[in-house]
Order: C-alpha cells, then structure tokens, then sequence
C-alpha cells in the first residue's frame, strides 16, 4: 500500500461519507517531499481535523512512520474542504 491509499484509508474510515474523500498526490519543487492533499466535506472537516489538530496530526505521524520504512520522503498532509 502506498502512501496515499494508507491517508485515504484512514480518511476514510474517520468519516460519514467515505464515498466522497479525495486524496490526492502533488509534485513538489523540494526533492524528497511528497505533498498529498486530502479532500472532504464541510460536515466532516471537523472529524478529519479533530480538537486542536489532534487527529490531523496522528494522521501525519502515521503516514510519515510508514514513509520512513518504504520511501523515505517527508511527507506533508494538506485537509481542506469541499
């Protein structure tokens, strides 16, 4: 599983309609940096994000620690809605 199927599974499962997550990956200037942006709807931003960027953050920290046994990139997570 590569990075970006591993953020839309966990998105997925955080939200009320998995059907409309988006999780895509964009290239970047910086060498060893992934950018994935991860889309969901208004009513569901709050659950993704979670109190003060608590789930966002565990989120990012997974992606990263499966980052740093595969590929090796940093990785950052961009959550907006739609």
């Amino acid at each position: 599983m590569n990075l970006v199927e591993l953020t839309e599974e966990i998105v997925k499962s955080l939200v009320t309609n998995p059907d409309s997550v988006s999780v895509k990956e964009f290239p970047t200037e910086e060498e060893n940096v992934m950018l994935i942006q991860v889309m969901v709807e208004e009513s569901d931003i709050g659950k993704v994000i979670g109190k003060d960027g608590r789930t966002a953050n565990a989120i990012r920290t997974l992606v990263q620690a499966s980052s740093a046994l595969k590929d090796n990139k940093y990785v950052k997570i961009d959550i907006d809605k739609f």
